[in-house]
């Protein structure tokens, strides 16, 4: 999942984008409401952690924006990204003028990151497409809390980005996601897309996930990208 932070507090910031990339997320950061949506009229964010209180242009006209600007609207296909915003005052009725302006939920400074985690989980498992904390495809069952993974009860040894790349599989599950998707969702703003690193990784993730020659449950599609299938099921591996 692609996450946006947006910030002006630049330590804060850092400890977010930090924090959250170890969750196993691909995270950008900007540092105003200009900046955020530029980002956004750009890149197809799943989810983003916005402050209400930038130097700019606040937290709630760029939701605003986002929610009613054609310039920001989803591709066919994709889903608007949930926002969770980020404030220090704590009055009701900023709470509700912020839920009207098309904010999915709310969290007050100062904060535990480990709630700010569940939250983001929980706002991210409101897509019929997603599951919550713990996701499962078949024989895999990944633990987003515990970050660890398993294939029929095997221990999987990912690294972040492997463990993120087979969480955006099982989040959608029989869909062929091309290179391009993949790049725009689990790698961030420093990721080339000249580069073969989607296509080495997904080749590292399916050989992690193997029991066995020509086992692994992610396929490729010619021409077009990847799908994960349930391997358990008799049809699986017959693309």
């Amino acid at each position: 999942m692609r996450l946006l932070v947006v910030e002006d507090e630049a330590d804060l910031a850092d400890a977010l984008a930090r924090g959250l990339r170890r969750e196993g997320y691909a995270v950008d950061v900007a540092s105003d409401g200009a900046g955020a949506l530029e980002r956004l009229a750009l890149t197809p964010y799943d989810l983003v952690c916005l402050d209400l209180n930038l130097p700019d242009i606040d937290g709630r006209e760029v939701c605003r924006r986002l929610r009613t600007d054609p310039r920001y609207q989803p591709e066919p296909g994709e889903a608007a990204p949930r926002v969770l915003m980020l404030t220090a005052r704590d009055g009701v009725g900023e709470r509700v003028a912020g839920l009207d302006d098309g904010a999915d939920d709310f969290l007050v400074k100062p904060f535990d990151f480990g709630e700010l985690a569940a939250r983001i989980r929980t706002l991210l498992r409101r897509d019929a497409a997603r599951s919550g904390a713990v996701l499962t495809v078949g024989d895999l069952r990944l633990d987003s809390a515990r970050f660890e993974a398993s294939r029929s009860g095997r221990l999987l040894d990912l690294t972040a980005k492997e463990f993120a790349l087979l969480r955006y599989f099982m989040t959608h599950p029989g869909a062929v996601l091309s290179q391009e998707h993949l790049l725009e969702h689990v790698w961030d703003e420093h990721a080339d897309p000249f580069t073969n690193t989607v296509r080495v990784t997904v080749g590292t993730l399916r050989r992690k996930l193997a029991t066995g020659p020509d086992d692994s449950p992610i396929e490729t599609v010619v021409g077009v990208g990847y799908r994960l299938v349930d391997a358990t099921r008799p049809e699986a591996g017959d693309a």
